[in-house]
């Protein structure tokens, strides 16, 4: 199977907004040879880095619990003047095999009035002044680390989709049921390139880079990513 280089296809990410060519599509994400079925899918289930991948999420999560009760202690006291309500919020999203889970957040904005489809825009004006600061920093992130200890999610991976986005997008989307066939991830490669997505061609890009992770995972990719969240966590990229 012909692999593409990530640079490639970032290079197009970057300078062509949504749009990434066919025919890295098409090259980097055509099924393996006698079984039809997506080349990352059989390297994730055969090697030992799943395993690996599995014992660094436990260690990285039960590391970083410390971190978490600090930040529950300090939000607690901060809600009460900026974001006032319930400290955590659930939601139940689509995790591997599209199985739901129930995935928890620390909770950013006000209730909604209706539910927001998959091409609504984000509603900037329910979102609370401390919410605004932990979704610029990804801190409204940190409690999925009890998600990645339930063994729901991993620490890089595609992100998980709201459970009824999910099930429209794998009907849509030609090839979106590729992006399940792993644990999503409370980072990921498309997150780092790209951002939040509040539009089904913004989707597609996704998609197309979940996709690409999916066929070249490795840990050299994984601790790529995890670097390069540190720089997204402190320039804000891609935050809404």
């Amino acid at each position: 199977m012909k692999r593409v280089d990530s640079e490639k296809i970032v290079a197009v990410s970057d300078h062509s907004g949504c749009a990434i060519a066919d025919e890295l599509h098409d090259v980097a994400y055509s099924p393996r040879e006698g079984d039809g079925r997506p080349y990352g899918f059989i390297r994730y289930n055969t090697s030992h880095y799943a395993t690996l991948k599995r014992v660094v999420d436990i260690i990285f999560s039960i590391a970083a619990l410390p971190t978490f009760v600090m930040l529950c202690v300090i939000f607690m006291i901060l809600n009460v003047f900026w974001n006032a309500g319930p400290l955590f919020f659930f939601q139940e999203r689509a995790g591997k095999d599209g199985r739901p889970f129930v995935m928890v957040k620390f909770r950013t904005m006000r209730p909604a009035q209706q539910a927001r489809g998959p091409n609504d825009p984000l509603e900037q004006s329910r979102i609370t002044p401390l919410g605004k600061w932990m979704r610029q920093t990804r801190m409204d992130e940190v409690p999925q680390i009890i998600n990645v200890l339930l063994g729901h999610m991993s620490i890089v991976g595609p992100r998980p989709e709201i459970l009824e986005f999910d099930r429209q997008f794998r009907r849509e989307i030609p090839g979106y049921e590729v992006r399940g066939n792993v644990r999503p991830g409370i980072t990921g490669y498309a997150q780092v390139k790209q951002g939040y997505t509040d539009s089904i061609e913004m989707v597609r890009t996704k998609n197309t880079l979940d996709r690409y992770y999916v066929d070249n995972m490795g840990m050299r990719l994984d601790l790529s990513i995890m670097l390069q969240t540190i720089g997204v966590i402190f320039s804000f990229y891609g935050a809404r």
